[in-house]
């Protein structure tokens, strides 16, 4: 089942491994959307706020992405530019380590766990790797992520996703609402708008 049009808003609290709380705005582009939003947490006794605005193209590739973190490490702002073919640019620079990735995957958000779902479009049972533009809470730090989906069977009216990170050691299902954004990210966030 397709994805239904996405909201103005919504909001995740953190749980488990921080305490917080996100906030997004969705806004239709003529060539894909917008996504403002700002999270704020304390996690291992570091407070951090990260404001973010990113831009997806019609396909869900991420094209842009600009964060400004303030944290006990000082004040950054960090632009991803994405070409929407795997090649990114770090604030102007080449990041060849990068290739290959057509998400952005924030450390701070349950939302960007949206961007892939929507540009793959599993069917039931299919699987395939996602490997992330992955940026640091605290220091805004960037770095590839290895991740996978794999699309388990549709519950009440919700797509659900199998999720993996091998570098975390971390696994989990994620439940996702008709507009194709998170419901449960166990252990780090539930949705409460």
């Amino acid at each position: 089942m397709p994805f239904l049009p996405l909201p103005t808003s919504a909001a995740w609290a953190h749980q488990d491994a921080r305490c917080g709380f996100e906030v997004v705005y969705f806004r239709a582009l003529d060539d894909g959307h917008l996504l403002t939003g700002a999270t704020t947490a304390v996690e291992g006794g570091q407070p951090w706020i990260v404001d973010y605005e990113i831009r997806v193209d019609v396909g869900w590739r991420t094209r842009s992405a600009r964060a400004t973190g303030r944290s006990s490490t000082g004040l950054r702002t960090r632009l991803l530019e994405g070409d929407g073919e795997g090649r990114w640019r770090i604030d102007g620079e080449p990041a060849l380590h990068l290739d290959g990735c057509l998400d952005v995957d924030l450390e701070s958000s349950a939302m960007t766990n949206a961007l892939p779902v929507h540009r793959l479009a599993l069917t039931a049972g299919a699987t395939a790797p996602s490997p992330a533009v992955y940026m640091r809470a605290l220091d805004l730090g960037i770095e590839r992520l290895e991740q996978q989906y794999t699309r388990a069977g549709d519950q009440d009216g919700h797509q659900r996703y199998e999720y993996t990170a091998p570098v975390f050691d971390f696994s989990c299902q994620l439940v996702y609402d008709e507009a194709g954004l998170v419901l449960a990210y166990p252990g780090i966030a539930v949705r409460a708008f």
